[in-house]
Formats: C-alpha cells, sequence, structure tokens
C-alpha cells in the first residue's frame, strides 16, 4: 500500500538528479504522524538510496501574533522530537518557506510540498518550483479527499458538495502507511534554530494577545489527548448539544486542524471506531469534518478573493447595499467590540471566551459575527471587522474555514432569507433566539469564570 496518486502533483518537470537527500519542505502539514507527504517523501528516499531532509521555513506570517506562534512551535518541537526518532533531520529556518527550502534544497535529489490553498501558500509553491534545481512534487495532506478530485468548481453549499464527497471520500479514507527509512539524515550539516522561547523573543511579534498554553497546547500528542477525551465523555451527545453552548460537547480539533498538527483522515477513523456513541452522532462529525470543512477549502481555492467583500454572493451584497442606509440601534468601534463593551451580555461572553482562550463554541461565533453586522455603520466594514477580530485572537483564524465561515455571515454557501432592517435577506440572528435554543445563561457562567 502507497500514498495514493491522486493525491500527489508534479509542479515543475526539471529532469530527476542526483543529489545528497530527497527534501520535505513542511508548511501545511505540521505533523510527524498520519501525512501523506511526509510519507511520501520517505518512499522516494528509500527508493533513491538517500536520506530524508524535512524543513520549515518559519516566515512573518501576516496578522499572526504571540497567541499563534506559541501553539505552531509547541507543535513543531514535538514534531522535531519525533522525526528524530525516524532519525530524520528537522531543519527550522528563519525565512520565506520556498527560499528556505530552495536554500537547503540546493543539495537535494528531489523536493517535496505539502498543500494549503490559501494564496500565500499557493505563491510559495509556485516559487519554489520555479527556482528548484530538482523535481518538485505536491502532497495533499490535509483533506480527506483531493480538492479537484471533489469538484472542478467553487461550489454554491454544502448540499451541492455533500453527494460529490459521499461518492468518492470512503476511497481516500485511508491512513498513509509509515514508512521505515533506510538511512539517517541526523548526521548531515544543515544548520537550523532551536525551538525554543528565545526563538520566539528574536521574531519580535505582537504580543498582546498572549500565548494560551493554559488552554490549549499546540502539538499531535496533545490533539489526540483532547480527542479521545472528547469520544470517551462527550461524543454520544455531539449531535444534540454541538449547538448547545452552555455545554463542553465539542470536539476543539480546529485549532489542531489549522496547524495541520492533526490529521482529518485519522479523525473520521477514530470517530467512526465508537460504535457505542450512536450513528447520527458519527454522521453528525463526519458532515463537519468532511463536508463542512472541504467546502471552505473549495471556497478558497477556487475563488481568490476569499478574504474580501467582493467574494460574497451577488445577491448577499446586493441586499445588504440596500440597507447600508438603515439606522442601527448601536454602533460600536473595533476597540470597544475586542474589548467586550456593549450592551449585550451575550455578546460580551462570547468575546471574552475568544479573548481569553483563543475559543469561542461555534453556535456562539455565528451569533458574535451576525451582531457586529448589526452594530457596524456598513456592511463592508463589518467584514473587515470580523474578519480582523477573528484573525487575531482565535487560534484558528486565517484558515480556509475561518474565511467561509465569516463569509457565512454575510450570506456566503447560504440562501435568502425574509427581508428585515440592515441585514436584507441575510440570516438573522438575536439574542431571543439563543434564549429559546440554549441555557445562555450558564454559558455566560462559564465563559466568566475563565481567569484572563
Amino acid at each position: 500500500m502507497s500514498v495514493s496518486p491522486d493525491r500527489v502533483k508534479p509542479l515543475n518537470d526539471r529532469a530527476p538528479r542526483e543529489g545528497d537527500f530527497v527534501l520535505y519542505l513542511m508548511q501545511q502539514s505540521q505533523r510527524a504522524q498520519d501525512n501523506d507527504a511526509l510519507e511520501y517523501a520517505a518512499a522516494q528516499a528509500n527508493r533513491r538510496d538517500l536520506p530524508l531532509v524535512v524543513c520549515f521555513g518559519l516566515t512573518s506570517y501576516p496578522e499572526a501574533n504571540l497567541r499563534h506562534y506559541t501553539f505552531m512551535l509547541e507543535g513543531l518541537a514535538e514534531t522535531a522530537a519525533t522525526l528524530r526518532q525516524r532519525r530524520i533531520q528537522f531543519v527550522l529556518q528563519l525565512g520565506e518557506p520556498s527560499e528556505v527550502a530552495l536554500k537547503i534544497g540546493r543539495r537535494a535529489a528531489l523536493i517535496v510540498t505539502d498543500r494549503g490553498y490559501l494564496r500565500i501558500q499557493k505563491v510559495w509553491r509556485k516559487k519554489l518550483a520555479s527556482a528548484a534545481r530538482c523535481p518538485v512534487v505536491d502532497v495533499e495532506s490535509d483533506v480527506v479527499v483531493p480538492i479537484e478530485i471533489a469538484s472542478d468548481k467553487q461550489e454554491f453549499a454544502a448540499r451541492t458538495l455533500r453527494p460529490k464527497l459521499e461518492r468518492v471520500f470512503e476511497k481516500y479514507l485511508v491512513r498513509p502507511p509509515k514508512t521505515k527509512l533506510e538511512k539517517g539524515s541526523l548526521g548531515l550539516e544543515l544548520g537550523g534554530e532551536e525551538i525554543s522561547s528565545a526563538l520566539l523573543r528574536r521574531l519580535q511579534l505582537d504580543d498582546s494577545v498572549p500565548a494560551v498554553t493554559s488552554f490549549f497546547r499546540g502539538g499531535t500528542g496533545a490533539a489526540e489527548t483532547i480527542f479521545r477525551r472528547f469520544l470517551r465523555a462527550h461524543f454520544r451527545n455531539y449531535r444534540e448539544h454541538r449547538n448547545q453552548p452552555q455545554t463542553s460537547d465539542v470536539s476543539h480539533m480546529s485549532k489542531y486542524l489549522h496547524f495541520g498538527q492533526i490529521s482529518p483522515v485519522w479523525l473520521a477513523l477514530e470517530a467512526r471506531k465508537q460504535k457505542n456513541a450512536g450513528a447520527k452522532n458519527v454522521a453528525s462529525f463526519i458532515d463537519e469534518l468532511l463536508v463542512r470543512r472541504e467546502l471552505a477549502m473549495n471556497f478558497c481555492h477556487f475563488n481568490e478573493a476569499y478574504d474580501t467583500y467582493g467574494a460574497l454572493p451577488e445577491w448577499a451584497r446586493k441586499s445588504l447595499g440596500e440597507h447600508r442606509r438603515d439606522k442601527r440601534a448601536h454602533v460600536y468601534s473595533r476597540a470597544e467590540l475586542e474589548a467586550g463593551a456593549t450592551y449585550d451580555p451575550y455578546w460580551n461572553a462570547a468575546m471574552r471566551e475568544m479573548r481569553v482562550s483563543g475559543y469561542m463554541h461555534n453556535y456562539m461565533r455565528m451569533y458574535w459575527g451576525k451582531k457586529i453586522l448589526e452594530w457596524s455603520p456598513s456592511p463592508e466594514e463589518a467584514h473587515a471587522t470580523v474578519l480582523a477580530i477573528n484573525n487575531k485572537f482565535f487560534l484558528d483564524g486565517r484558515d480556509a474555514n475561518s474565511f467561509a465561515n465569516v463569509g457565512w455571515l454575510f450570506g456566503l454557501h447560504d440562501r435568502p432569507w425574509p427581508e428585515r432592517s440592515v441585514f436584507g435577506k441575510v440570516r438573522y440572528m438575536n439574542a431571543a433566539g439563543l434564549e429559546r435554543k440554549c441555557d445562555i445563561r450558564a454559558y455566560v457562567a462559564k465563559v466568566n469564570a475563565l481567569s484572563e
């Protein structure tokens, strides 16, 4: 058994050449387990009778701050240690990923990279492929069904993508084989940075948003521990409580998926083992992991403007535009919103959860974003504000899933609803709905107990 060829894509047409090692540029899939790109690279190294080296380019990522980098480096430290056990050298260098890979890759026979769907990730891969002296191969490791296999266009909604995924996903729900390296690379002199608190200080990051290690520690081990606890203690209530923010019946995997610290294939397979959880809970979780998440990947891949107001559906922009001059009962600045200084105690609690822990219950995320639309001078300003705060505080901000979720607040992947003030035909949410559908006061109490 080998990595599915549908996951493998040559990025240039360079002729094979001699080299000292095979190089894997790790960026999106930041893990040493269940990583198709890593295992493909390992198999190619054995085929060439060469060692395997893994490199990572640590660069200034737009909008990322101390919170995000701490979580990421916690995960990379674990990944480096796990790779070392397999005699694979992990080399972290400061610089743009493509430049780091090109520098180290001067001695490589082959460069393998994993795949992400954001513009900056595509730019890195394109630069690497065009300038490398050896073949460069891209291996999809972070979705269940490779994007172009699922669809060749931007999908309208979950209901249009779901049947396409359901026809093929069983074929791709396979863990990659773990390859034993015939040659180790630990003795190669390649330089690199030690992953430490000193490195974090050198990066001169925005430290106004502190790390949240006490709530969520980065890394595959932490992800597996949290997920197994979810399966054991919470999964049986998942479908019923998914929209009940006062409960804790959620997986918390979005942040780990964002940094590629856990495999979606592994999550799906582990969930399907839970026969006692009930078929409805398993189906609901798989739908979120497979359909909703990969709909977001589809959106970002086929719509280059995924993080702009212009990426919203035409009907939504038209309707919101028709109501841009409607009177707002309240208007808040971004600073007031970030401080949670509104009249709404439910909204303030949600903002506190985000600010303190880097997480917000998904049902509250919807309410949180809808109210910013209601409280902003224009829909365009609302979209920019939601995106900025989302990317600043959430551990899983700046993610395809995040961009699609923000878009949904403004009509993306949704349908027109009865028209009303400010929102036009875009879906509306209010406090009365929270009070009717969940124990919102218990949620507020839960959040208020968090220490800041």
